[in-house]
């Protein structure tokens, strides 16, 4: 190798070298959850991530029940980085905890915080496919339950209406949003309600990220406790081609698993980072979220 040419490949790898550095990190923000099966399904979603994006730095922060906490990820972090939250509406983790765990990060770190991933058409084709893997034929008129975890923040709650409706539009049927919790309707009686109607077909998309206690207590109201094991449940949850069965023998409502590493999730993910990149980082130790005239975070 001559002189140039080692002086040119060292100057290359330089490049290349400089341009990582300049890249933010991707932070995935979760939940929490006691559920091995919920942090399995989470650390899958981002494998698919890295899958996607192999030259991002990409790390799992949790805000709440496990470990590494967003903050310990953050203090683990220099130069830049883009908080993604793997939430499904806009809410107090969005609003309040996320941008105060950034604000401890100090002045060491620039953050750019991305919009939760709901409401949003790729999450209505992921919502799509999870029916389908539970046995919904792909023409079935009947209508559909979307099962949220829910909240008290009407923002959240206008959010789910959305998701619901986008959902609808894909499917081409009625769609009912419901909530586990907070204010409006419970999955159970938003099934009864229609099939009093006469839908007698009725299915529920279980709108809630990887599996835990909101989405137990979907499958309990709904169809009853479920016979599976813990590592059935983690197995299942990880492999997209396994139909879920929940709560076998129990009723004839179909009932989707969570969203969980499905491919337009994971793709809905490298998109919000790459909108938050393409605004550039804000200021140390500080949060921006893109938000629209009237004060709603945006969704596109």
């Amino acid at each position: 190798m001559t002189a140039v040419t080692m002086v040119t490949t060292a100057m290359a790898a330089a490049t290349v070298t400089a341009k990582a550095r300049r890249t933010p990190a991707l932070v995935l923000v979760a939940h929490g959850t006691r559920s091995p099966a919920g942090i399995a399904v989470t650390e899958a979603l981002a494998g698919r991530v890295r899958a996607l994006r192999p030259d991002l730095g990409v790390r799992v922060g949790y805000l709440g029940l496990v470990a590494p906490s967003l903050d310990e990820v953050l203090a683990g972090l220099r130069g830049e980085a883009v908080l993604v939250p793997l939430l499904l509406g806009t809410g107090h983790h969005v609003r309040v905890d996320i941008p105060a765990a950034v604000a401890s990060a100090g002045p060491r770190l620039r953050c750019r915080t991305a919009p939760a991933l709901g409401p949003h058409p790729l999450l209505a084709e992921a919502l799509a496919d999870r029916l389908a893997e539970a046995g919904r034929e792909a023409r079935s008129p009947d209508p559909v339950v979307l099962a949220a975890a829910g909240s008290s923040d009407p923002a959240a709650r206008a959010d789910t209406a959305r998701m619901a409706r986008l959902l609808a539009l894909r499917m081409g049927v009625r769609v009912v949003p419901s909530c586990v919790s907070g204010d409006g309707p419970r999955p159970a009686a938003a099934v009864a309600a229609l099939r009093d109607e006469g839908h007698e077909g009725v299915s529920v998309a279980t709108y809630l990220t990887a599996p835990g206690h909101f989405s137990a207590s979907v499958r309990e109201a709904v169809r009853g406790p479920g016979r599976e094991s813990a590592q059935d449940s983690v197995r299942e949850s990880v492999r997209d081609s396994v139909r879920e069965s929940v709560g076998r023998g129990v009723s004839d409502v179909l009932v989707s698993r969570p969203l969980g590493p499905h491919d337009a999730v994971a793709r809905l993910v490298v998109r919000r980072y790459q909108q938050a990149c393409a605004g550039g980082c804000g200021h140390p130790g500080s949060s921006w979220t893109p938000v629209t005239s009237d004060g709603r975070i945006r969704t596109a």
